[in-house]
């Protein structure tokens, strides 16, 4: 596995490339459900990816003010770690750039706009959020020029929006979805994970509890939210049942396939996730 941490070694490193190239976007602070991505982009049954690459860059952009914050400042960081995780994992290249190696010029001018998708639901709770993740993938896109790429369920909204942009703007890649990966105990795995005491862990399984509850039918939407409003220490954000293509509202109960949405707070943590309904 080979380290990349500039434009013009990776462009090098790319030009001896022969065949298909998975490529699997992140932020770092790896789990199992990045090592998910990465063993699809491997046994994926009907492509035959010959080079899986996969980046680790936290996009200042798609934080509030720009990466001033401490949400951006806290995002835990450990590039190393990382790289020998995808390694084990079979990557063959790593592209891991500085925030001054991927915009140069500092803040882009010229960004992706991401319309109502983008300003609905998380959107809707972190302004300009979906703007920084389209240009980041992008230029990673651009850069990469990958045949195929991975992202995961758990972060819906993201791959409704990415899967637009590529029909959009005539984009030459195939995105591939990957089911969510959870713990033992049900929670969606994430890198926020890391920073629930395990009194939080506890009460962060209301999200999941109740999505499984609405996308079982035992409740309607009306009482999954006031269900996780009265969750003791739990905020909740928003739950919501969209089309899983336009992220539009659809009327309960849903007569077509559905997607049941919920962002909390616990701890000071947000945390999303996701059911088919």
């Amino acid at each position: 596995m080979k380290l990349i941490k500039t434009t013009a070694e990776l462009i090098d490193a790319l030009v001896a490339v022969r065949g298909t190239i998975a490529l699997v976007p992140t932020m770092g602070a790896l789990h199992d459900g990045h090592l998910s991505l990465i063993s699809a982009a491997h046994a994926d049954s009907d492509s035959d990816n010959d080079v899986v690459i996969a980046s680790i860059f936290v996009n200042p952009l798609q934080f509030a003010q720009l990466g001033n914050c401490d949400d951006y400042r806290n995002y835990p960081r450990d590039v190393d770690a990382d790289a020998q995780l995808l390694e084990s994992a079979g990557v063959d290249f790593v592209f891991a750039p500085e925030v001054a190696e991927m915009y140069p010029l500092r803040t882009p001018e010229v960004w992706v706009s991401t319309g109502e998708m983008g300003s609905q639901l998380e959107g809707a709770s972190r302004p300009g959020h979906f703007d920084g993740v389209a240009t980041v993938v992008t230029k990673l896109f651009n850069l990469i020029r990958p045949h195929r790429a991975y992202f995961g369920q758990k972060d819906a909204q993201q791959l409704a929006i990415i899967r637009r942009m590529v029909h959009d703007l005539n984009l030459r890649v195939d995105i591939r979805a990957v089911p969510i990966s959870r713990g033992a105990d049900g929670l969606a795995e994430s890198s926020r994970n890391q920073h629930l005491s395990a009194s939080d862990r506890r009460k962060a399984l209301a999200l999941p509890t109740t999505l499984t509850a609405l996308r079982d039918r035992r409740i309607d939407l009306d009482q999954a939210r006031d269900q996780l409003r009265n969750c003791p220490g739990v905020d909740m954000d928003y739950l919501e049942v969209v089309s899983p293509d336009t992220l539009q509202p659809i009327t309960w109960p849903p007569t077509a396939p559905a997607l049941a949405l919920g962002a909390i707070t616990v701890g000071g943590t947000r945390l999303i996730d996701n059911m088919d309904i």
